[in-house]
């Protein structure tokens, strides 16, 4: 396996792009929980995520709402399962992790698909932050629970996007 990788700055703070034999493989926040040893990601090569980078900086702009990169998580086949769930939750909506768990035909595999959910290794591409507790209280993220509430409102308009017309940027 070859891995290269980049730090590009985002409204919700530096994020490490890692691609495996050149494909998308993770997206780190910094200080996020499960966030292997950055000796793990490579040599340092900015060319390599254009697509990436490009797909990124619209969605942090509103203008993209689903990315189309090739992914190369690396999981077990049960997390790849949750996380390719987690990819039809629309944007701007929430999944209870009871409601992932009927989606992937495993009923009463809540507290599974949150363990998946907390591993997935492409933050904000495969929204794990989409998922929220059955009482629609915010619950666990790697990333941090106020990034997640700042992607959730953000997502849900709360937020003014960055370039967004009118008024003063939050970010």
């Amino acid at each position: 396996m070859y891995r290269t990788h980049t730090v590009i700055d985002s409204p919700v703070g530096p994020l490490t792009l890692v691609a495996t034999d050149g494909t998308l493989s993770a997206v780190y926040m910094d200080q996020q929980r499960h966030r292997p040893a950055p000796e793990t990601f490579g040599t340092s090569d900015p060319s390599a995520f254009g697509e990436v980078t490009e797909q990124l900086g619209e969605y942090f702009a509103g203008e993209r709402t689903r990315f189309t990169l090739t992914l190369a998580p690396q999981g077990t086949g049960f997390q790849r399962t949750v996380w390719n769930a987690l990819c039809d939750i629309p944007y701007g909506e929430t999944r209870s992790y009871g409601q992932l768990a009927e989606l992937i035909g495993r009923p009463g595999a809540a507290r599974a698909v949150g363990l998946a959910n907390g591993r997935n290794p492409i933050s904000i591409v495969i929204p794990c932050h989409r998922v929220i507790g059955s009482t629609g209280q915010l619950t666990g993220y790697g990333g941090g629970i106020e990034r997640k509430r700042h992607l959730l409102d953000f997502e849900r308009g709360a937020l003014v996007p960055q370039g967004g017309g009118g008024g003063a940027t939050l970010w």
